[in-house]
C-alpha cells in the first residue's frame, strides 16, 4: 500500500478543497507502521484521505482504522491519477516508485468506479467522518483465516480446528473495533453471509443503515467524461420524506455542435410524473419524456434540447432544483424538489465545448490562417 499528497484543480477534492491524501494499494503486514510514520510527517495539514484498495491484513487495516480515530479526518473512497507518471501506468514499477517518493504530486481524482473492499472498508471507517460518492464502491465479505504451522502438516482436524479459532478470534476483534467506531453490528452479519471467494457491494440503503454514511442526500460534482460520446454528468442519491429507499438520479449533458445541447435527466420509472429544472426564482422548464431507459430496465429518460446560452442561464448558477410532480390520488399535484449544487459546472463545460464540432454557420479560422493575417 503507498500514501502520498496530491495537489489538484480548485475544488478538485470539495468546495475550496484541492489537497488530499490517497491510499492506495494492499494492506500488508507493515501497512499500518508505515501509515502511522506517514501521518505524522504530515500531522500539520488537515487533508481529506482517499482510499482505492482491493483489501488484504484485517489486522492491519483495523490498526489503521485505529490510528485515524479520535483526529479530525475525513475518509472518502476515491483514486488519483498522478499527472507526473504520464503515460505510464498508475500501478506501473516508474509511477509507483514516484508515489513512494514522498513528494508531493499533482493529479486527478475520480469518484467514479473507485473502490474499497474487503479489509479496506475497516479502515475506512476509522476515521471521525466518513462519505461515500454515489459512483463509489464499498464492498465487503467474510475474511480469510491464514494458517501458519510450524513442524510438519497437520492433519485434517487441527486444519479445521485453527480454521474456527481463527475465524472466531477475527470475528471478536472486528466486532469490538466496529461498536467502538459507531457502526451497526448488522455490517458483521452481513459480511458473514458472504463467502471469501464472493464480494457483496453495499447497496446505499446499506451504506445508511450501517451508519457509515447517513447523509440522505449525496451528490457529484459535474464532471466531463471522455469517451466515444463526451458529456458532462452528475450523480445523485437521494431519500426524501415518505421514500422507503435511495433513488439513483443522473443527469447528463452531450452536445450536437458547440451551440446546441442535449440535457437528459434518468430516474427510477416512476407512474404519472412530470419533471422541470429550475434555479433562484427563475420559471421551471420541463424535460420532455419519459422513455424507457432500455428494454426490461426500471428507469426512464427525460430530456430536452437548448442552445448554449438557454443551457447556462438554467445551469450556470450556483444551485438548481429538479422538481418532480406527481399526482396524489386525489388528483392533487404534489411536487418534490431536490436541490443540487452546481459545483465543477463551469470547468466541465470548458472540456466539453472543446470537444464539441463548430455550430452550423460558424466561422472556423485556423492558426495558419490567423498567423497570415
Amino acid at each position: 500500500m503507498t500514501f502520498y499528497v496530491v495537489k489538484g484543480a480548485a475544488d478538485a477534492c470539495g468546495r475550496g478543497c484541492d489537497s488530499w491524501i490517497e491510499v492506495e494499494g494492499k494492506v500488508e503486514s507493515d501497512t499500518a507502521t508505515r501509515f502511522k510514520a506517514f501521518l505524522d510527517r504530515h500531522r500539520d495539514r488537515s487533508l481529506p484521505i482517499y482510499f482505492a484498495s482491493p483489501g488484504g491484513n484485517l489486522d492491519q487495516a483495523i490498526a489503521m482504522g485505529t490510528l485515524l480515530h479520535g483526529k479530525p479526518s475525513i475518509a472518502r473512497v476515491g483514486r488519483t491519477m498522478v499527472q507526473e507518471c504520464g503515460f505510464e501506468a498508475q500501478d506501473s514499477d516508474v509511477c509507483v516508485k514516484l508515489k513512494q517518493s514522498g513528494r508531493e504530486l499533482h493529479g486527478d481524482l475520480f469518484t467514479s468506479g473507485a473502490i474499497c473492499a474487503s479489509a479496506c472498508p475497516y479502515a475506512f471507517v476509522g476515521a471521525a467522518v466518513h462519505e461515500i460518492a454515489p459512483d463509489a464502491i464499498l464492498a465487503v465479505h467474510s475474511p480469510k483465516v491464514v494458517l501458519n504451522f510450524r513442524g510438519g502438516q497437520p492433519d485434517a482436524v487441527a486444519i479445521a480446528t485453527a480454521n474456527q479459532r481463527g475465524r472466531e478470534r477475527a470475528d471478536r476483534v472486528a466486532s469490538a473495533y466496529l461498536a467502538k467506531m459507531g457502526i451497526d453490528a448488522g455490517l458483521l452479519a452481513l459480511t458473514r453471509t458472504v463467502k471469501f471467494e464472493d464480494i457483496h457491494v453495499l447497496t446505499r440503503d446499506e451504506i445508511a443503515r450501517f451508519g457509515i454514511d447517513r447523509r440522505e442526500a449525496v451528490e457529484t460534482p459535474w464532471r466531463f467524461e471522455s469517451s466515444a460520446l463526451n458529456s458532462v454528468r452528475k450523480i445523485a442519491v437521494v431519500k426524501a420524506p415518505g421514500d422507503m429507499s435511495f433513488r439513483l438520479l443522473q443527469w447528463r449533458v452531450t452536445c450536437f455542435n458547440s451551440d446546441n445541447f442535449s440535457f437528459d435527466f434518468q430516474r427510477p420509472t416512476r407512474a404519472g410524473a412530470l419533471v422541470a429544472v429550475a434555479h433562484g426564482g427563475g420559471s421551471p422548464v420541463y424535460f420532455n419524456g419519459p422513455l424507457s431507459a432500455g428494454s426490461g430496465s426500471s428507469f426512464e429518460q427525460w430530456g430536452m434540447r437548448l442552445i448554449h446560452s438557454r443551457l447556462e442561464s438554467l445551469v450556470d448558477q450556483p444551485q438548481i432544483e429538479i422538481i418532480e410532480t406527481s399526482l396524489a390520488s386525489d388528483g392533487r399535484s404534489v411536487p418534490q424538489t431536490t436541490k443540487l449544487s452546481n459545483d465543477g459546472w463551469t470547468h466541465a463545460m470548458e472540456s466539453l465545448l472543446a470537444s464539441c464540432p463548430p455550430a452550423r454557420g460558424a466561422v472556423v479560422v485556423h492558426s495558419s490562417e490567423a498567423a497570415s493575417k
